[in-house]
């Protein structure tokens, strides 16, 4: 890998439309936040041009994370780059970290409300699924039959998930008591198909062990 990395630092690799090739430090940068965040967005904040370089360069960002066990993609219809984690085998990552009970209730959740989303076609230009906590908590009552996570906790999960690309939180409603969020194309990431075919049957076997 150090020479393609290289190679696009000297320019030798063709740089964005109308941008300079990226510095090292842009580079390493981007990786890093692919590492960190899972899933980024044209519209994700904070993360300088690594966005940009991650869609432009995917060749590189492909075959460095297959060196790590990770698919990297592209999903120019919905602006956004993962990195797609391997379904089974042992792995040694902080992302490979089992999540606690709750935190699987709440992504089990955030899943079922964009799938629900799409169905109703109330889906975003930028492909996002307006809903609030209170949706998400209804919904848990609803698909496991127990009781969400408090207010506090529920938005504390709730972040750990938005850093990871899957939505955005909006500003609380004082009043009602309840935030609005966006969820995003990088919920279908973070929960794909067979976790969630598991999940569901955990949640409804009423277990109360972790997944």
């Amino acid at each position: 890998m150090l020479e393609p990395f290289r190679a696009i630092l000297d320019g030798e690799e063709t740089p964005p439309p109308g941008s300079a090739a990226p510095s090292e430090e842009e580079l390493t940068r981007a990786l890093q936040v692919m590492l960190k965040s899972q899933c980024i967005y044209a519209a994700t904040t904070g993360i300088g041009r690594s966005y940009e370089l991650a869609r432009h360069y995917a060749p590189f960002f492909r075959d460095y994370f297959a060196c790590l066990g990770y698919r990297f993609e592209v999903a120019h219809r919905d602006q956004m780059v993962f990195l797609a984690l391997p379904p089974d085998g042992v792995r040694h990552d902080a992302q490979g970290e089992r999540l606690r009970k709750d935190e699987t209730l709440v992504l089990l959740a955030l899943r079922l409300a964009y799938e629900e989303g799409l169905r109703d076609h109330r889906v975003s230009t930028d492909g996002t699924v307006e809903c609030t906590t209170d949706d998400i908590a209804d919904a848990i009552r609803s698909a496991a039959r127990t009781e969400p996570p408090d207010e506090a906790r529920l938005i504390e999960i709730l972040r750990l998930f938005a850093r990871k690309g899957a939505l955005r939180l909006g500003e609380r409603d004082r009043a009602e008591r309840v935030t609005p969020l966006m969820v995003m194309p990088g919920i279908t990431v973070l929960s794909p198909d067979a976790w969630m075919d598991q999940v569901r049957a955990w949640a409804s076997a009423g277990e109360g062990r972790g997944v």
